[in-house]
């Protein structure tokens, strides 16, 4: 990760050449920053999307290695992350909506539908066994649900420093300022799923990190409630490598609430295994019974 810091501008003494200053960056764009309104992002981060996707989207954003970001997104959002140069590893959690209790339950996501290696159509599952989200395209095939995230002592030890705004923040660090954005705090940064970077396990139970899957690798999610999702750009626990050194994710988010009822009925992954049906099942049962109120 690179930072520049700028020489301070010529006139920016005074208070009226400040702002002409400030003013002059109108506009201006970097390789790495979110995109608002989400209909400026450049071609590149909109590459492929379907028909009708541009003109609802809510979030485009080309997120650094060694940042986080965080989203409140809408029931019937599909989320793009395309690890466009094949070296990040984006660290995973959701919360719900106006219940922020309720969230990403990684045990519970492994378990209950009997695999674990995430991949298309594999259901996310919350800890009150409801279904928050759905992988609905993965082109990586390259995610762990089983290492969890780096740790301010582990990045210390690795590579000599592991805060949030040092140069090799700690997944965990950069969650929890993400968690916070929300009213959360550490306690609530529970285990995360990690995309783009991959492990398997062998017959004795050892993890290997498989790494990635190189350029232009792809996952989307499909949120099948209100959802705070936040995100974490930094190394792998596993990365056998000294340096601390990754590349940029891009993101990008639409509406697409006629996916849903696509999802359910079998037409978009697939049908639905017994568990993972369940699962949107209770989602449902409980957004009809909110509703009802």
């Amino acid at each position: 990760m690179i930072q520049v810091t700028e020489s301070p501008a010529a006139g920016t003494a005074t208070t009226a050449g400040a702002r002409a200053h400030a003013r002059e960056q109108h506009g201006r764009t970097a390789d790495t920053m979110r995109f608002v309104p989400a209909a400026t992002a450049p071609a590149h981060l909109t590459a492929g999307l379907p028909a009708g996707a541009i003109a609802a989207l809510s979030w485009a954003e080309s997120l650094a290695f060694g940042r986080y970001t965080t989203m409140n997104l809408a029931r019937g959002t599909r989320i793009r992350l395309t690890d466009t140069q094949g070296d990040a590893c984006v660290h995973a959690l959701l919360y719900r909506a106006g219940a922020l209790h309720e969230r990403l339950n990684i045990a519970d996501t492994v378990k209950v539908p009997w695999q674990a290696y995430p991949g298309a159509g594999h259901p996310l599952l919350s800890d009150a066994g409801r279904l928050m989200a759905t992988i609905v395209a993965d082109s990586s095939t390259r995610h762990d649900a089983l290492t969890g995230a780096t740790t301010l002592e582990g990045n210390t030890a690795r590579y000599g420093a592991g805060t949030a705004h040092s140069a090799s923040p700690a997944a965990r660090e950069l969650l929890t300022l993400g968690a916070l954005k929300s009213g959360l705090g550490p306690r609530d940064v529970a285990p995360s799923l990690s995309l783009f970077k991959g492990v398997s396990v062998g017959p004795s139970g050892s993890i290997t990190f498989t790494g990635s899957a190189g350029p232009g690798a792809a996952v989307e999610l499909l949120l099948q409630m209100d959802a705070v999702l936040v995100l974490a750009n930094t190394a792998h626990p596993l990365d056998p490598r000294t340096d601390f050194t990754g590349t940029a994710v891009d993101i990008v988010a639409w509406h697409s609430p006629q996916d849903l009822a696509a999802l359910e009925a079998g037409t978009l992954n697939g049908p639905l295994a017994p568990e993972h049906l369940q699962a949107l099942h209770n989602t449902e049962h409980d957004l009809t019974a909110r509703n009802a109120r």
